[in-house]
């Protein structure tokens, strides 16, 4: 992972954005700008569904080298893009330290 991703939170969610626009066919018409980051990526939000928080998972191993062990820490960390971006920047932190 990108050291200039460690500690910038916004920086990391620009990212995050970008990822699920570019990944996740049902956003292909968003600008990632236009994403707020507290809204919910599943359901009313977004609408993003089961398939999708499989894809997220393995953006989150192929790019920033983290693994989701526990699907309840999953449903917690899936649940916007800032609580997503945090788990990242939590745990990029412990890896490189």
């Amino acid at each position: 992972m990108n050291n200039s991703y460690k500690n910038d939170l916004t920086e990391i969610r620009q990212k995050v954005k970008q990822l699920l626009v570019s990944n996740l066919g049902q956003l292909e018409m968003l600008d990632p700008a236009e994403i707020k980051d507290d809204v919910a990526l599943f359901g009313e939000g977004l609408g993003l569904d089961s398939l999708d928080a499989l894809e997220i998972v393995v953006l989150l191993q192929k790019h920033f080298n983290i693994e989701i062990k526990d699907m309840n820490e999953g449903r917690e960390v899936f649940a916007t893009v800032d609580s997503l971006s945090r788990f990242i920047q939590m745990n990029a932190s412990k890896d490189e330290n």
